[in-house]
């Protein structure tokens, strides 16, 4: 009987222990395949056949529809490059350039992936419609309050994450640098 009830008892521990670490693995997210580029994070794999099965099971649990690695790829900004988490009462500044692409996104979601609604109806920009610098460089200024220029309101959110989608680009599951694919800086300011 003390056999039995050990057995028992190891077997249970072992199935919430694999069952904790799975659930932490798909709600935290996994570094499997990642690229890291300053505060940007991408999984060129995810729309692939070769997508390892965190990620597989990640994308199932969120419904989310990934971008194909022929069609591009998504970066993921859940932090500035200090890498504090991106807060909707602080004023955060995205600038510079980004990789080569036929087509680019950037999109403001809440932590669970859900665009932030705001009174001006604006949750993101494209490539065509952003105000660049006379060097092609842009600068988007995510804050609460309004700004002149190219701005998204965050609408007070606590915490949201950006999502920048580069389409038709050469960026992938090769990339691992910065001087091959610069990203833009992720700059956040409380006052």
């Amino acid at each position: 009987m003390r056999l039995l009830l050990g057995s028992l008892f190891a077997l249970a521990v072992a199935a919430l222990v694999g069952l904790g670490t799975t659930w932490l693995a798909l709600t935290r997210g996994t570094a499997f395949g990642s690229v890291a580029i300053g505060a940007w994070t991408a999984f060129p794999k995810s729309g692939t056949r070769d997508v390892d099965p965190y990620t597989r099971a990640a994308i199932a649990r969120s419904g989310e529809l990934p971008v194909g690695s022929g069609d591009g790829v998504a970066f993921v900004a859940r932090a500035d490059d200090a890498g504090r988490a991106l807060d909707g009462r602080c004023d955060v500044r995205i600038s510079g350039t980004t990789p080569q692409a036929r087509f680019w996104t950037l999109t403001l979601y809440d932590p669970h992936g859900r665009l932030i609604g705001n009174a001006i109806d604006r949750q993101g920009f494209t490539s065509q419609e952003i105000v660049r610098t006379a060097d092609g460089n842009f600068e988007v200024i995510v804050a609460p309050r309004a700004r002149s220029g190219n701005w998204l309101p965050t609408n007070g959110a606590d915490t949201y994450m950006l999502v920048l989608r580069l389409y038709d680009s050469p960026v992938g599951v090769a990339t691992r640098a910065a001087r091959e694919a610069p990203m833009p800086s992720v700059l956040q300011s409380c006052s």
